[in-house]
């Protein structure tokens, strides 16, 4: 255990947040933290922290436990270089590092007995630490968060807000504290930097705890599932598809249950009518009515509060076959960032995907008319109506109010149409007066497809429609966008909602769109076949002769012999382990320790390898 909650709970007022929850994060888990919004995962997230206090309960951790916390907008030092922050985290590794030097040079001179062994133990910490792998993480985390080497230099100032972000977040990961608490990592990113962020957290040693509204990226993540519901909480094993069936099989079983207990009830309550006004059945009647006080009530599954909003989106007239046309179609600014042939049909549903930077949102908002193509030729369909949803949610007059928002743009409705779309939408009673200004993402976005919805457009222009949306209000816009029977064009990196929704995909890359006729399947397993190919051409690189290597390389024979010599002592040391009945009774030690030699391996490998290219170096400098 690294840290638990027991019984904890938390309220701000008169307002429970949850109550008498126990929660507990194991070593090594790796738990999805879902729930409604508002529900209170940021809250349980502050209080494994101490940003939050309980109200009541407690919270247990266990000695020396180091706890980060990337939360939603993460902004660090702007005066430092990237490479300083990086500094501070690698601060230890590289005292030993330094330590080790020192005696390394020491131990060209002299193979005394007490150097060797105080090197031995400086390189065990400086393994234990990650001090071999620790440049090529860096630079792997670097370049997945999609910065280059030259920007170790730039001070964190010189970067927008997403990617003081991003530089947060790799600090984040490269410092590996023991508990990992990140609350919605995704948001910002693009999809092929969410897709290495699973890769990376897939093979991430220790715990951590994730909030995101991101399934596919919760299914790739995790292999624990906590649910935050009406103020309680409950723990399931596997990722999240594996809780979602497993709520599913325990809504049957509940409801089951509830059947049975009506029934019982039931049948109780004919009992005490029938004799609790007869003498002789008077104490009987009474005992039946206290069992029945006394009775823990089963929840009626249906009556629980999972309720959504509900759209249904319809085409105010049909229009024509021929949606949208684009003729060499260049969008962009100063510059082209993509130029487009393509022909929507009435009925398609295409996804537009790419990197941030790429031209997506411009693209859509060369379309509407918002931004001047700077080439090419577009034509829309006969009757084509457009509606467009916007994801930066500007589209909002400052000082409305919900109700003004949405009656101003359809005046011509009466008050009790206007109350029941809002409704439908999630805004009751005195949620109507509330000002467009103080409203929450979530809640601006069910606003903004109220009125999309009120349209009655027959082609959706929708930019990033489910940021902000929790996963409730995701299968929600799902559903209605399925049962649509117009032409969809939409921007979105969530994964599970391209897949439920698109017919096919446009990817935009490096000044480069393609196609995909058959959705994000098609586009997957062409990445695929790329990606097997791009192995394979990086490997025959690999591959080369030693003989090409020119550069001086920057190991000392000397050194490299006497550490593989030690990691050698150290790997023996290892494996005799392996006969003790401490391990060889014990499968969880025993499987801990085959890891442990497995890393030795690997890092006598590495070893090897540079000596292997200083050895041909000295040889080639020889023959000269």
């Amino acid at each position: 255990m690294i840290v638990q909650i027991s019984d904890g709970t938390v309220f701000f007022g008169v307002n429970d947040v949850f109550e008498h929850i126990d929660f507990t994060v194991n070593e090594n888990e790796r738990i999805a933290l879902v729930g409604r919004n508002g529900s209170g995962k940021t809250t349980l997230l502050k209080v494994l922290t101490g940003e939050c206090e309980l109200s009541s309960g407690q919270l247990i951790k266990a000695n020396k436990t180091t706890i980060s916390y990337l939360k939603q907008n993460a902004l660090i030092d702007s005066e430092k270089t990237i490479r300083e922050v990086f500094d501070e985290v690698f601060h230890e590794i590289k005292e030993i590092e330094k330590q080790m030097e020192e005696v390394s040079i020491r131990l060209e001179r002299d193979q005394d007995e007490k150097l060797i062994e105080k090197y031995s133990r400086l390189e065990e910490d400086y393994r234990y630490l990650g001090g071999y792998t620790y440049q090529s993480e860096m630079s792997s985390v670097l370049a997945g968060f999609g910065f280059s080497k030259d920007d170790l230099d730039r001070r964190v100032s010189s970067f927008s807000g997403g990617e003081k972000t991003k530089i947060a977040f790799a600090s984040l990961l490269l410092s590996k504290p023991d508990l990992l608490l990140l609350d919605e990592p995704t948001n910002h990113l693009d999809l092929s930097t969410i897709e290495w962020l699973e890769n990376y957290l897939s093979k991430y040693k220790k715990a951590m705890v994730i909030v995101s509204h991101d399934r596919t990226f919760l299914d790739r993540s995790v292999n624990v599932v906590y649910e935050l519901e009406y103020g309680s909480i409950k723990r399931y094993s596997g990722n999240y598809s594996s809780f979602v069936e497993q709520k599913k099989n325990d809504l049957i079983r509940q409801e089951a249950a509830y059947r049975r207990q009506q029934k019982d009830i039931k049948r109780l309550e004919e009992l005490i009518e029938k004799f609790r006004y007869k003498k002789n059945k008077a104490a009987f009647a009474q005992s039946k009515i206290k069992y029945l006080e006394r009775m823990e009530k089963i929840d009626d599954p249906k009556k629980a509060d999972t309720k959504s909003f509900k759209a249904k989106f319809v085409c105010g007239v049909r229009g024509g076959k021929t949606v949208l046309s684009l003729d060499h179609f260049k969008v962009g600014y100063d510059r082209p960032l993509a130029e487009l042939t393509l022909e929507i049909r009435r009925g398609e549903r295409i996804c537009v995907m790419g990197d941030n930077g790429t031209g997506k949102s411009t693209l859509l908002k060369s379309i509407i008319g918002q931004v001047e193509p700077l080439g090419g030729y577009m034509m829309l369909g006969h009757q084509i109506e457009i509606a467009y949803f916007d994801q930066n949610l500007a589209n909002f007059t400052s000082g409305n109010t919900v109700l003004e928002e949405l009656w101003n743009e359809y005046p011509d409705l009466d008050m009790f149409k206007v109350r029941s779309v809002l409704g439908a939408f999630l805004f009751t009673a005195d949620e109507v007066f509330k000002e467009v200004n103080v409203l929450s993402g979530g809640e601006k976005v069910r606003l903004s497809l109220a009125k999309l919805m009120l349209k009655k457009a027959n082609f959706l222009i929708l930019d990033e429609p489910t940021n902000h949306l929790d996963i409730v209000s995701k299968e929600a816009l799902e559903n209605a966008l399925n049962e649509y029977d117009g032409t969809i064009l939409f921007v979105s990196h969530d994964r599970y909602f391209i897949k439920k929704i698109a017919t096919s995909c446009l990817v935009i890359d490096e000044d480069k769109v393609t196609y995909y006729p058959d959705g994000y399947k098609d586009y997957i397993d062409v990445k695929t076949k790329d990606e097997i190919n791009k192995d394979k051409d990086k490997e025959t690189k690999e591959n080369k002769p030693l003989k090409e290597i020119k550069q001086k390389p920057k190991y000392n024979l000397k050194r490299l012999e006497n550490e593989i010599s030690l990691m050698e002592d150290i790997l023996e040391d290892k494996r005799a382990l392996r006969y003790e009945p401490e391990y060889y009774q014990d499968m969880k030690k025993m499987a801990e320790l085959d890891d442990e030699i497995d890393e030795i391996h690997n890092q006598i490998h590495a070893l090897e390898e540079k000596w292997e290219e200083a050895m041909l170096y000295e040889e080639e400098k020889n023959k000269q």
